[in-house]
C-alpha cells in the first residue's frame, strides 16, 4: 500500500483511479501525473516500484495543491466572500444555491430537508 500526501491508496486499484482518491485530484489531473512520472495509468499500486511511488510524490508536491492546503485555501476564500457581503458570500451564509440556480422547487441539497409547517394548538371551546 502506498502512501502518498498523507493517504493510504488502495492496493488492489490502478494508479489512475487510486490517486483520485486524494483531494484537490480528479480522473484528468490523475492521468497527467502518471505520465508526468511516466507510470503506466492502469498499473496497480501494488505493482510499482519504490522509485515509480517517489516519482508520483515529487510531481504531486512541486505541482498541486492537495489536502489540507486546498481546503484550507477554499474555506478561506468563501469566508473572504462571506465578509465582503456580495451577492455569492450572502448565498453561502443562508445556505442557498450559489450559482444561479431555481429554489422555489428542488435545490433541496443546500436548503436541507423540507420544514413542514407545525399548526399552532387550538383552544377548547372557541
Amino acid at each position: 500500500m502506498a502512501r502518498i500526501a498523507g493517504i493510504d491508496l488502495p492496493a488492489t486499484k490502478a494508479v489512475a483511479i487510486a490517486l483520485t482518491r486524494i483531494y484537490g485530484i480528479g480522473q484528468n489531473t490523475a492521468m497527467i501525473i502518471s505520465e508526468k512520472a511516466q507510470v503506466d495509468p492502469w498499473k496497480k499500486i501494488s505493482e510499482l516500484n519504490e522509485d515509480e511511488t517517489i516519482r508520483i510524490r515529487n510531481i504531486i508536491n512541486a505541482d498541486y495543491t492537495i489536502e489540507g492546503d486546498l481546503r484550507r485555501e477554499v474555506t478561506s476564500n468563501i469566508k473572504r466572500l462571506m465578509d465582503l457581503g456580495c451577492y455569492r458570500g450572502l448565498r453561502h451564509r443562508r445556505g442557498l444555491p450559489v450559482r444561479g440556480q431555481r429554489t422555489h422547487t428542488n435545490a433541496r441539497t443546500r436548503k436541507g430537508p423540507r420544514r413542514t409547517a407545525v399548526k399552532g394548538k387550538k383552544t377548547p371551546g372557541k
